[in-house]
């Protein structure tokens, strides 16, 4: 009998992926393929505070201080990565986390495609995306939509920032009837109606209709994008926001999780990104403080299987990577750091945590889209050893290491570094 088939015991393994959405630690080896040569969401944000490009009133001021994510490694990672010392970053004397580095094998820059790899499944085929053009959807695509969804039409048709659009089409939007369909870089089709004049549950059984015309066409997500507020400058979107993810090619950590008699316990976005597989439980809450308070319950509880507990912090990326709002990113990274010891206090024996990202989002970087980086592995708890994790060469170590972890056999993809973590086995 396996350790994943032995009877439940109270003191069942436990795992946490905390994802801070977009914080990339410097451009990979192939970021000039994607234009992104140079990005890096930590290093510029921590050197703009230095240079006071992170002051905002009533916000925050000065250098950026992040004292618990550097002593668990983030500062040596983001320098082994840069192969520098960082402009604002102040190296602890000290680390007590296991840190590396993570270089993505997936084809491209995307949120489903950079949770897939962290989970052991790499994206390496390349999904579909709508051109930079005007009209931005084949014809017959709208007109299909439009039909289907007994619309008067559509607006937008575009590639487009999201509050942008909101500012430049919401209020013609009220008034035709018509939502507003938009794309980006990535393979997505976003839809934004209001949830009052157009109504919510009408947004998403549209998109539900758009999810079944481009399953076709190999376009990885459809975005409902619901918004309040009565003019321009009030127009807000909501916590109601919902992705129709396409399910994962192949089997991942997750479900190897399940199938070995394990839980899977979702926080934000994470059931929308894996299609519902894989998870057993769900929670839906809106914004990163929210976010963390569901993970500390989490952590809270007692599980009598072995649990992986699976949060994604969104507002990084939506809130201030791509509205390229360096001062709102390094406030709201200060805000989660001071939390991380409460997580810390409620790790037991046999756990293990891992912070980490799925992309970058540089809010110093042109335009509004995605960018090309590696991602942060930080891996601590009360049986993790210290140190340097070097360069991973996919993300998907990661998801091999919790694999090891949960003595599950190994996963498609990915190399295993859990002995290096904790050397005295658990």
């Amino acid at each position: 009998m396996s350790a994943m088939e032995a009877p439940a015991s109270p003191s069942a393994p436990r795992a946490f992926i905390l994802v801070m959405d977009s914080l990339g630690i410097g451009a990979t080896a192939d970021a000039a393929r994607f234009g992104d040569a140079g990005a890096n969401t930590l290093g510029h944000i921590a050197r703009g505070c230095h240079r006071g490009q992170g002051d905002r009133d009533g916000l925050r001021r000065g250098p950026l201080a992040i004292p618990n994510l550097l002593r668990l490694g983030l500062g040596h990672a983001l320098q082994e990565c840069t192969g520098a010392p960082v402009e604002g970053i102040e190296m602890p004397p000290s680390v007590t986390g296991a840190y590396g580095h993570c270089a993505e094998v997936s084809a491209g820059k995307d949120t489903p495609s950079g949770h897939w790899e962290i989970a052991g499944l790499p994206v390496e085929f390349d999904w579909t995306c709508f051109p930079d053009t005007v009209p931005a959807f084949p014809e017959t695509l709208s007109d299909e939509l439009v039909r289907r969804g007994r619309l008067p039409g559509i607006l937008g048709n575009c590639h487009a920032s999201g509050t942008a659009i909101l500012r430049e089409l919401g209020e013609a939007h009220i008034r035709s009837g018509k939502p507003i369909v938009y794309t980006s870089a990535d393979s997505v089709l976003q839809i934004a109606a209001h949830e009052t004049h157009f109504g919510l549950e009408r947004l998403l059984s549209l998109c539900e209709i758009a999810r079944e015309m481009v399953d076709p066409l190999n376009v990885g997500r459809v975005i409902a994008r619901p918004f309040v507020g009565d003019s321009a400058d009030t127009f807000a979107r909501t916590g109601n926001r919902r992705d129709y993810t396409t399910p994962p090619h192949g089997p991942t950590l997750l479900d190897a999780l399940q199938h070995g008699g394990g839980d899977v316990v979702a926080v934000g976005k994470i059931r929308d990104i894996f299609a519902g597989r894989g998870i057993g439980r769900s929670i839906k809450v809106h914004g990163n403080m929210a976010l963390f308070d569901a993970t500390l319950e989490a952590a809270r509880e007692q599980p009598h299987k072995p649990t992986l507990v699976f949060t994604n912090f969104v507002d990084f990326d939506t809130l201030y990577g791509h509205r390229r709002d360096l001062p709102g990113y390094a406030a709201a990274l200060e805000a989660m750091d001071r939390r991380l010891p409460e997580l810390e206090a409620l790790l037991r024996p046999g756990d293990i945590a891992v912070i980490t990202a799925d992309h970058g989002c540089d809010p110093s970087w042109p335009g509004s889209d995605h960018t090309r980086e590696h991602i942060p592995a930080l891996f601590f708890g009360p049986g993790v050893s210290p140190g340097s994790l070097g360069l991973r060469h996919s993300f998907a170590d990661i998801g091999q290491t919790l694999a090891g972890f949960f003595r599950l056999a190994p996963l498609g993809s990915g190399q295993s570094f859990y002995p290096q973590l904790n050397p005295n086995g658990r």
